[in-house]
Order: structure tokens, then sequence, then C-alpha cells
């Protein structure tokens, strides 16, 4: 069965990226060996790969090669209303997460769903019934301003904690959207 699952790291209050979506804060942060959340065997369970436009961006500016290329190999759905150069392997969508689920479920063929960002896209997936996991490193930083890590309010279920080198990580089962 496909898991929808946001991986990903936020500071001490509760921010993805500062003010200028910037992620200079969460580079430098030490990591250690030992994980609950250890990326290698999070991206052998991902079969596709959904993003926000400011996220994707970001990774493009920051990660890509010498030509732009998108850095993942899964297929990438990428939700935005802007035109965007066409990329190997990113397919551009708009409209809420439900009306992509069978395109998504297909590309992940039996795999999980990486909700890469942002965080307003997460909740967005969340209010849909299609978040099933929150998995968070807490970065000792704080910004006082920037992206929040999920836009809006849900009832999250402590599955697992840990610590990795100066992050604590933490793995929620979604419960819901809290009215």
């Amino acid at each position: 069965m496909t898991r929808y699952r946001f991986f990903t790291a936020t500071s001490l209050d509760g921010f993805l990226a500062d003010e200028h979506d910037s992620l200079d804060w969460l580079l430098f942060q030490p990591t250690g060996e030992e994980s609950i959340l250890p990326y290698d065997d999070f991206i052998a369970e991902v079969g596709a790969i959904v993003t926000g436009r400011t996220t994707y961006d970001w990774v493009l500016e920051h990660d890509g090669d010498v030509e732009g290329a998108w850095v993942f190999t899964q297929p990438t759905f990428l939700f935005t209303h802007r035109a965007v150069e066409q990329r190997e392997g990113v397919t551009a969508v708009s409209g809420p997460p439900a009306e992509q689920r069978g395109a998504i479920e297909v590309a992940a063929d039996g795999k999980d769903v990486w909700i890469v960002g942002g965080g307003d896209l997460a909740a967005e997936f969340a209010r849909a019934g299609m978040l099933d996991e929150v998995c968070v490193s807490i970065a000792p930083v704080t910004l006082g301003t920037g992206r929040p890590l999920m836009g809006g309010r849900f009832d999250l279920e402590l599955r697992e904690l840990g610590r990795s080198g100066a992050f604590l990580e933490a793995r929620y089962e979604v419960v819901g959207e809290r009215r």
C-alpha cells in the first residue's frame, strides 16, 4: 500500500526555511551516524516525489547539476500555478492533491510517496487524507520567522523518537485535521 510521507527538517521554532527561503541554517548542523530516520533507507522506499514550486526552485538552484537537471530519479509531481521549464521525470500539475492521486500512485508503483516540501503542500495533502506520516529532524536553531513546518492544525501521534548528532528526530502518524 502506498504511504504518503513528509520527510523533512525544521528549526526548533517550527520553520522549514527562513524568510528568504534559505536552508543555510540547516546545512551546517552536525549529524550523527545513528538515526531513526536514515535517508538511504527512506529514499529506497520512495517510488514518487511530490514538491511545491518554492522547494523545487531551491533544490534546482542548490543541488542541480550544471544543466539544472532534477536531482531525484523517481517520477516527480511539481504542484505549481506558474509556467515551468520541462525537465525529464518532472510533471507539473495544479489543483487539489486528490485530483492527482491516481497518477501519483501509479507512478509510485506500490512504493511510498515523499512530499519533499513545503509545509503548505504537506498540509494540503493532510487535509485531503493523503498524508500518513511526518518524519522530522529538529535542528538546534531558532529562526524567528520563515516558512512554517505545516500550514494548518493537525493532530499527530508520536510513533518513534531518537537523535542524530545535534538533531532530535521524530516519526509521527497523522491522525487528522484539528477543527
